[in-house]
């Protein structure tokens, strides 16, 4: 995937921050802030939670409730490898007890804008540092992206996406000394913790894109597609909550019990799609964000393009492979993900004689489902069905 660097947009957003920045400084002094109480705490007593996308966002929901306010910046239907925040996206930020973000290449504004805030006051949790991350791959008859020219100055996507060995946890979310990337416990910022190069598939069938070139590797960011990841995040996403706000502790955690209870009986839900299916080789002619979910269950995928690629439009190549792919294993399905590239899959469906099927990446949510209510769990039973199907 191609190297996100800070726009125009985002750069204007930073001088204007450090310039406000200085003039409070210059004009008064701040309030301090109570022990285990967040400073940004509102007069009702509520936590102002800010979350990059979907899944954390609706995460706190699920644990804090009404206790807290809780804010999306990704706004429902957009495209969130391509958001970019707004003026008043940083100051939703600047102005919250708790930020969570995801850390992948997504999110590589979050690093600047952070850095240009004071977080004293503020609880971070960095989710891909609470689980074990695999590296992006080109499995075969992927398409690959066309490397970016390289400009100097321009950060390495390592900055965005995958170096444990730096800290981001300013304000400090949970526990520096946890090392156990899947212990249960919030591990936001352990050394060590969570870029662990082991956890990549020693027996994958395809090689790393971070193989070639001696390139730094990118990790796969959509850790959230597995229910066992899950489980992990909301742990850590609670114990943020409880660290921020003290006097609620009791009932987060209880919030969080039960929440992770229905992560469990999702996860065995599709195990045992998986148990009971004939084959375990999935199909996608779109991009491939279950990466964490195929490994969680032993299943194997073809696909047109890694799950961050910005490519759309598949050569011929790689359709052609994955049309014969179909035939040649009489797979019954041909999947795209929400607001994927749903064109692709039907012409692959359509030379093959499969049927179409959309499985749900929760990367996103499409904004008549959000206004609905719809949740992650209610997205992921969603897709029970068509990976029953699809392994049939």
């Amino acid at each position: 995937m191609k190297t996100k660097k800070p726009t125009a947009v985002v750069l204007l957003i930073l001088a204007t921050l450090a310039l406000t920045a200085t003039l409070m400084g210059l004009i008064g002094c701040g309030q301090q802030g109570q022990p285990g109480v967040s400073a940004n705490v509102g007069s009702d007593g509520k936590l102002k939670v800010v979350a990059t996308i979907f899944p954390p966002y609706d995460f706190v929901r699920a644990i804090a409730q009404d206790r807290a306010e809780v804010s999306m910046l990704l706004p429902p239907g957009a495209e969130s490898h391509s958001f970019e925040p707004t003026p008043q996206d940083i100051i939703r930020i600047q102005g919250c007890d708790v930020f969570i973000y995801i850390g992948g290449e997504s999110d590589a504004w979050v690093n600047d804008i952070l850095a240009s805030l004071d977080t004293s006051k503020m609880r971070i949790v960095k989710l891909m540092d609470c689980v074990s991350v695999v590296e992006e791959e080109i499995v075969p008859g992927m398409q690959e992206e066309a490397e970016p020219t390289k400009e100097a100055g321009v950060a390495s996507s390592s900055e965005a996406g995958a170096a444990n060995a730096t800290d981001h946890s300013t304000g400090g979310a949970t526990d520096p000394g946890a090392t156990d990337p899947g212990a249960t416990s919030s591990s936001t910022a352990a050394s060590g913790g969570a870029t662990d190069p082991g956890a990549t598939d020693p027996g994958a069938t395809s090689s790393s894109t971070a193989a070639s070139g001696g390139a730094e590797p990118e990790y796969d960011e959509h850790i959230w597609t597995s229910p066992k990841n899950a489980e992990r995040l909301v742990q850590a996403i609670t114990d943020a909550l409880c660290q921020a706000d003290s006097v609620n502790a009791g009932y987060y955690q209880q919030n969080s019990t039960s929440y992770i209870d229905k992560l469990k009986q999702l996860d065995a839900q599709f195990q045992e799609v998986v148990n009971t299916g004939v084959r375990k080789t999935i199909v996608f002619g779109d991009r491939f964000p279950f990466r964490y979910f195929v490994e969680a269950y032993g299943l194997q995928y073809f696909a047109a393009f890694p799950g961050c690629s910005s490519e759309t439009e598949a050569n011929a190549a790689t359709v052609k492979f994955l049309i014969d792919k179909v035939r040649a294993e009489k797979i019954p399905v041909v999947f795209h993900i929400e607001m994927g590239n749903v064109k692709m899959a039907q012409t692959i469906a359509d030379e093959s004689g499969a049927k179409v099927l959309q499985l749900n990446a929760c990367h996103t949510i499409a904004k008549a489902d959000f206004e609905a209510g719809k949740t992650y769990i209610d997205l992921m039973n969603e897709n029970i069905e068509p990976l029953r199907e699809a392994l049939q």
